[in-house]
């Protein structure tokens, strides 16, 4: 189902971050930086490397979940239900775990850190619990009709069906959140002139797209 899909977290921020080159240059410290501000919202550490202003440093990771709630502008759901996947993608988004390593220089003045994850498995432990309430839901809807009562409206169903994903997630969430198997990523903060480092933008993208497993959801898609 589409909204189904729509609805896991997918975090693909495309920062270009810059710092200005020193002698003192903590590439490690840097990333753990880059990603603390992007996933907990801990600008501390960012603002003190970068010098950008505390407001800017904020908006890292509100534009995250900006991202996340992108999937919901098309559907027709209620303010206060959007709200409510807007605080629990903002839970998901701190939750997920990581570690930085030390970093090491290259020949051309870049660096190369390995980053060690251990994806959130919510979404893949929440998946056949969600399908069997929703086929649940679907039937009672059936026999509702049959019995002579009209049918809900197409916003009604899709309501109630969100409604019934952010209950799972959330009682998943407050259980306490399982993580998988441990992975370890090659991040590369490349020299981009004389005075700046950035962060490659792809090796991002795939960090991101592994802290927060979408095994099932994925399998579905291309099935």
């Amino acid at each position: 189902m589409k909204s189904r899909k729509q609805m896991a977290v997918v975090i693909s921020f495309c920062i270009c971050v810059l710092l200005c080159s020193c002698s003192s240059f903590d590439a490690s410290g840097y990333v753990k930086a880059v990603l603390d501000s992007s996933y907990k919202n801990q600008t501390e550490t960012y603002i003190e490397l970068t010098g950008i202003t505390e407001e800017d440093a904020q908006k890292i990771f509100q534009n995250n979940l900006d991202v996340t709630m992108q999937a919901f502008k098309s559907e027709k759901l209620s303010a206060e239900l959007e709200m409510q996947y807007r605080e629990l993608f903002g839970q998901i988004l701190k939750q997920v775990k990581y570690s930085v390593g030390e970093a090491q220089k290259e020949k051309d003045g870049s660096y190369k850190t390995i980053v060690t994850i251990e994806p959130i498995t919510l979404f893949d432990d929440t998946y056949h619990s969600f399908q069997a309430e929703a086929e649940v839901y679907a039937k009672s809807i059936t026999d509702t009709v049959m019995n002579g009562e009209p049918m809900p409206s197409d916003e009604e169903i899709q309501e109630q069906v969100y409604q019934l994903y952010y209950d799972i997630l959330k009682n998943a969430m407050d259980s306490g959140v399982k993580y998988g198997t441990a992975e370890k990523l090659e991040l590369h903060i490349e020299k981009k002139d004389r005075k700046t480092y950035e962060i490659r933008k792809e090796d991002l993208q795939t960090l991101d797209g592994k802290l927060i497993s979408r095994k099932l959801l994925m399998e579905e898609e291309h099935s």
